[in-house]
């Protein structure tokens, strides 16, 4: 069981508020999904709830964290210290032929598990895998996962759905997978930042998320309704009243002295026109207060942005994909015209990060397409000691400046984070700086690895519209099933013998 009684966090630095007297608790079977936009503090919570001292560097809190049995935590990002290690040393204090079973289920072999092989070679999907694997062996009574789909295949996607289904422990899990939280959750903690990120507001809701969408949608429609009604009609009462008011006022003015039976009705009847306002006035307070609600992010590619149907986009024809020596598959043809939007699936370490990188080789200096890359890790492309808004007007240009800070407010960057170091940024924010940086450049060709594994599952749909319309030609890894139904029109599986054609992913 764990419980949250009135928790709220605040970042030191600035005093934003990320939850404000959050209340919620979780039973045997509950599967409850944290959802919002990057940077609003759902990494952060779960943290805390594992291990306060995790957030004590950048974050206050106070209320209450009741739990009761072992909890796990599955981290974003695999820890460090152990990158060095090999795969057997990480498994080194586990019984494999005990918990052989346990590894099948997650798709991983004893001989993997044996292997030398130095885990920060490994695929972001291998890592997640003995992670997790790790994390089931020791039966844990509560789980906190880390967007624990990023990077995963397909097949292993469908195993955790499955696996979250089925367990009966309490689950508290971010993803931004959408299908996976339509699939699993059952309750709904959404935490927003409104009034440009100076209130929090969390929402706790025992629904599944289709359902949420819907009622939070109407609920908010309705609202709205009956609020403007009210200020409306409030507004034409009032205007009469001041018609009633600057009427009596004025006979008042004009009375003549000789009139005084005249001047008391007068006076007589400004008092009830003086109570009939105080009574608007009251009335007033009572309205319900125009609903505010965190609004998914806005950018969009150039609408001029085109290739020719016949354009030759890429023309691969490689022999065998290797990592050092290591074969990954053997021959690659893949010829891609004009503005087709090509995916590319596949198991983890089949090599898709690798041929998407040939890819980009082949492309980045071409003279007649403009070419961008957004890799699955972001310090490849990023200077993490810039700002975004350096990275994003590297002419410093005033104009260019003044373009990047109202893109940057549209993906709702604050001042500070558009002028604090990137590396401070949430990994959501990194890939809106990725995705702003290819439209600023107005690219027609786009290379992109798992472009919607960090926006969150409200902002997704805006991404993956975007990328629908973009006039130019998309190569993508990805395994969002969503992206890869609405964005792809081709769909290749990356496998040992090379890259195949697929129509039923989902």
């Amino acid at each position: 069981m764990l419980e949250l009684k009135n928790l709220s966090i605040t970042l030191s630095q600035n005093a934003r508020p990320l939850a404000q007297n959050l209340s919620f608790t979780l039973n045997q079977g509950d599967k409850a999904v944290i959802i919002g936009e990057e940077g609003n503090g759902k990494s952060s919570l779960l943290k805390l709830i594992y291990a306060p001292q995790m957030i004590e560097g950048y974050c206050r809190h106070t209320g209450e964290i009741i739990k009761k049995g072992t909890v796990a935590y599955l981290p974003q990002s695999f820890p460090e210290e152990h990158l060095g290690h090999t795969i057997a040393e990480y498994f080194a204090d586990i019984n494999i032929p005990a918990h052989a079973r346990s590894l099948a289920r997650i798709g991983i072999s004893p001989d993997f598990v044996n292997s030398s092989q130095i885990i920060k070679t490994l695929s972001g999907g291998e890592k997640i895998k003995i992670q997790l694997a790790k994390i089931l062996i020791a039966e844990p009574d509560i789980l906190l996962l880390d967007e624990p789909t990023n990077d995963l295949d397909i097949e292993t996607l469908q195993w955790l759905e499955g696996f979250i289904n089925a367990s009966r422990r309490p689950v508290l899990f971010i993803s931004h997978d959408e299908m996976l939280i339509e699939r699993t959750a059952n309750v709904i903690i959404h935490m927003e930042q409104l009034v440009r990120k100076t209130t929090a507001k969390t929402t706790v809701a025992r629904s599944n998320y289709t359902d949420y969408i819907k009622s939070r949608g109407l609920a908010f429609d309705r609202q709205m309704q009956v609020a403007k009604k009210q200020r409306a009609d409030h507004k034409a009462q009032m205007d009469k009243w001041q018609q009633i008011y600057s009427r009596v006022d004025s006979d008042q003015s004009s009375i003549s002295r000789q009139d005084p039976a005249g001047g008391r009705l007068l006076k007589k009847k400004m008092k009830s026109v003086l109570s009939t306002g105080r009574r608007l006035a009251r009335e007033s307070e009572d309205f319900l207060d125009i609903p505010q609600q965190e609004e998914s992010i806005i950018t969009k590619f150039g609408s001029k942005i085109t290739l020719p149907h016949g354009k030759t986009v890429l023309a691969l024809d490689l022999p065998a994909l290797h990592i050092g020596s290591r074969q990954l598959c053997g021959q690659i043809t893949l010829d891609i015209t004009g503005p087709a939007h090509i995916g590319i699936i596949g198991r983890n370490g089949t090599g898709k990060s690798t041929l998407l990188k040939e890819i980009w080789a082949s492309l980045r200096e071409r003279s007649d397409i403009t070419a961008a890359y957004m890799p699955q890790n972001y310090d490849e492309v990023l200077n993490f000691s810039q700002s975004a808004i350096d990275f994003l007007s590297s002419d410093a240009r005033k104009d260019t400046i003044t373009q990047v800070r109202t893109y940057l407010g549209s993906m709702k960057f604050t001042h500070d984070e558009m002028l604090g170091e990137i590396s401070k940024l949430s990994g959501g924010q990194k890939a809106k700086i990725l995705f702003l940086d290819m439209v600023l450049r107005n690219a027609n060709v786009l290379i992109l690895d798992e472009p919607t594994r960090n926006f969150s599952p409200l902002s997704a749909p805006e991404i993956r519209a975007t990328l629908r319309a973009f006039g130019g030609a998309i190569i993508s890894i990805s395994h969002d099933r969503k992206y890869l139904a609405q964005v792809c029109d081709v769909i290749y599986e990356l496998a040992p013998q090379g890259l195949k054609i697929r129509d039923d992913v989902v």
